[in-house]
């Protein structure tokens, strides 16, 4: 026992850091040490199943994790990301792959379960190279965990689903008796969770003791896990289940950080165990099948992926980042096919098959994502150097000269009032070049191009950045360098506006609202209200909206309570349109 220890932590300790230092991510470096250590490899280990097994408590935690993250309000909050980019990802990808295995011959069921496991994504393995990258809260990071928690949510039935749809479960029939017990167990799991495992957690915060409270909740996890087993439902179910009750526990953050180190390591020793069971006789038999399916497999989902975040409004780059960050195969793919195995649903070489193309997918990943940075880099080589900016000394800097950025531009060149333009986007740049504005190409969220700009000395700064993500870069940057700077930014819509408030910038205007006014205030006209009428209406719809703003901005955290506000300020909108004696339409 201690001898197969030391080997895992000797593997992990070599081949992680090397995967980390290339580039590649700590997943592709615990499978490849699961291989070089595995039965197939030099083999140190020869028992991947029973390892395998064991190490499936990393995924059990990892639900747990999921669960305690899952609070209702949250979910609300992501419920476009969830619901409609995460839900229609796999309704597409799963109907996609379920017409290929009937294709192929296989059953309804058995596409069915194909389908849903190869629909998932490697949770593990996109949220650690997030969170490596530091790019988890960029909006591809926020896209892509929707998705995976949708994919994680989806999981859960589907791991309870399939002992049921294999032959074993359905040749008994139906059992009511276990129904029974699964409903009794999720209500002694509601019930427990409220009135006696909050006060056993109060209890042991009272004693003070960390060591108690990791072993409580260690304790209660994987309780919670084998009454699920217990039961006849997936041990992962259960523990999600526990996740989500305790989601508004006063002890969510302890939690959390108490299960972290062990659901790191033993996630980790999960990836070695499926480095282990990796059939390299399979992969070495056809190389060049396998890798080409599973390079299909990837470009598949990358296509729909891309296609789905591009139908929720996301840009290219950010559709093409969260397409690179998941289209590859997932760990549960791994739990729900060896499931369909023990069932009896699936068969073996089909499973072993399967895991081949999932496992070179995931190894693929890192690769793929190595590969775009590097033809990122070049692309950007070859794109024309940043100006350099001599010493300016304006009153006023412009970031993005588009259409905003030159309507500022024209009025201060006109009344000699000196500023410096930026943008980043060399096409603009000649563009505007031509019709004889002086304008430098780079990018505004580099604090040494700002200094180069005169932001020490300089009194205004416009924010006229079109991209959000790119505005609210450079926004995070003139708050924290250039403080005597007084911001005015432009705002693409209300949750920009937000953001920007968030970020300490009291002057925000939306884009779009004073020119949709006038075009209001046209039509107006144009039905008969008078100048003055139609004048006075849009001023009172204006100043009804800006305070309107201003009180869902204080409420943005709390989905009810924002819109419950909104409602009620739509009736107060109503009402004071309606006020004095303005002119009212009456058709013909």
């Amino acid at each position: 026992m201690i001898e197969q220890a030391l080997v895992f932590i000797t593997a992990a300790v070599v081949f992680v850091p090397i995967s980390k230092k290339l580039g590649l991510g700590s997943v592709l470096g615990y499978l490849i040490a699961g291989i070089v250590v595995g039965p197939q490899g030099i083999g140190f280990i020869t028992d991947s199943e029973s390892v395998l097994h064991f190490a499936e408590l990393g995924v059990v935690l990892l639900l747990f994790v999921i669960g305690l993250e899952i609070q209702p309000r949250k979910l609300w909050s992501m419920r476009v990301g969830l619901l409609g980019l995460g839900g229609l990802q796999i309704l597409v990808t799963s109907l996609l792959f379920f017409a290929i295995g009937l294709g192929f011959g296989l059953s309804m069921v058995v596409s069915a379960v194909v389908a849903i496991s190869l629909s998932l994504s490697s949770t593990a393995f996109a949220l650690q190279t997030l969170i490596e990258t530091n790019r988890l809260n960029t909006t591809f990071g926020q896209s892509a965990f929707s998705i995976l928690l949708m994919q994680d949510i989806v999981a859960i039935p589907a791991l309870a689903i399939v002992p049921v749809l294999g032959a074993k479960a359905m040749s008994g029939g139906l059992d009511l008796k276990g129904a029974l017990l699964v409903v009794w167990a999720i209500l002694g799991m509601v019930i427990g969770s409220r009135y006696l495992i909050r006060p056993l957690f109060r209890f042991i915060a009272s004693s003070k003791s960390r060591d108690i409270f990791t072993a409580a909740t260690l304790l209660i996890v994987l309780g919670v896990a084998a009454l699920m087993q217990q039961v006849g439902l997936s041990a992962a179910l259960g523990t999600f289940i526990a996740g989500v009750l305790l989601a508004d526990s006063e002890y969510r953050h302890e939690l959390e950080s108490d299960l972290e180190p062990f659901k790191s390591l033993l996630m980790g020793l999960f990836f070695m165990a499926v480095g282990m069971s990796i059939s390299l006789e399979l992969i070495m038999e056809k190389p060049f099948l396998i890798l080409g399916i599973a390079l299909l497999y990837i470009s598949l989902k990358f296509i729909i992926i891309y296609l789905v975040a591009r139908l929720f409004r996301l840009n290219h780059e950010n559709a093409k980042m969260t397409g690179l960050m998941i289209s590859q195969g997932g760990e549960f793919a791994f739990v729900l096919l060896t499931l369909a195995l023990r069932s009896e649903l699936l068969q073996q070489e089909l499973v072993l098959t399967l895991a081949a193309i999932i496992t070179v997918s995931m190894a693929m990943s890192p690769l793929l994502l190595l590969g775009h940075q590097l033809w990122q880099l070049r692309w950007a080589q070859a794109k024309p150097a940043f100006d350099e900016i001599k010493s300016e000394v304006p009153d006023v800097i412009i970031a993005g000269f588009g259409r905003v950025g030159q309507i500022f531009g024209r009025i201060l060149r006109a009344q000699g009032i000196p500023f410096v333009a930026i943008d980043h986007d060399a096409t603009q740049v000649e563009l505007v070049r031509r019709f004889g504005n002086k304008v430098y190409y780079g990018d505004a969220s580099r604090r040494e191009l700002l200094e180069a700009a005169g932001a020490a000395k300089a009194k205004f700064f416009i924010l006229a950045v079109d991209d959000m993500e790119g505005s609210l870069s450079v926004a995070e940057e003139v708050k924290s360098h250039f403080p005597n700077l007084t911001i005015l930014a432009r705002a693409r819509n209300r949750g920009h506006a937000f953001d920007l408030r968030d970020l300490g910038i009291e002057v925000v205007k939306r884009e779009t609202l004073e020119s949709s006014l006038l075009m209001v205030e046209e039509l107006l006209m144009r039905l008969g209200f008078s100048k003055a009428k139609a004048s006075s209406l849009i001023t009172r719809f204006r100043e009804h909206d800006e305070l309107m703003l201003e009180e869902q901005y204080k409420h943005r955290s709390d989905d009810q309570m924002f819109i419950s506000v909104s409602k009620q300020g739509a009736a107060q909108l109503e009402e004071v349109l309606k006020q004095d004696d303005l002119q009212t339409y009456t058709k013909g």
